[in-house]
């Protein structure tokens, strides 16, 4: 059941974190519990980019490292058709000093661990 007083920024993160994609599952089999380098991941995780008028304006990450400020994406079939929202959305986040990754699902199906040998890179 929804909570009606959790913000919906979390509520919606809840919600995706119960229908991950196959290759989110995979990945964070291998992130989870500080299993990458002993970096702590979160998945599906809210990001606030700005607040208005009592309006939250935020983006879901597929996987957040608070300490190193590393969102990773992973993009299905669906990212083909909003590449200009990516884009704008991967530079506001850098812009708030974050570094994004983004990768396929068919990339991290293929080889997950050349994926997380990327992601060792940026936790470096």
């Amino acid at each position: 059941m929804k909570n009606q007083f959790l913000p919906k920024s979390i509520s919606f993160a809840r919600e995706l974190r119960k229908k991950q994609t196959p290759a989110e599952e995979l990945l964070w089999d291998k992130l989870r519990n500080r299993r990458l380098k002993g970096f702590k991941f979160l998945r599906q995780h809210p990001i606030i980019v700005s607040k208005q008028d009592g309006k939250t304006k935020f983006f879901i990450a597929d996987f957040y490292c608070a300490e190193k400020k590393i969102v990773v994406e992973l993009d299905g079939g669906i990212h083909a058709l909003q590449i200009e929202y990516d884009k704008e959305r991967d530079n506001i986040m850098k812009d708030m000093g974050l570094v994004v990754l983004r990768f396929t699902n068919e990339e991290v199906v293929k080889n997950v661990y050349e994926v997380m040998g990327k992601i060792k890179e940026y936790l470096k």
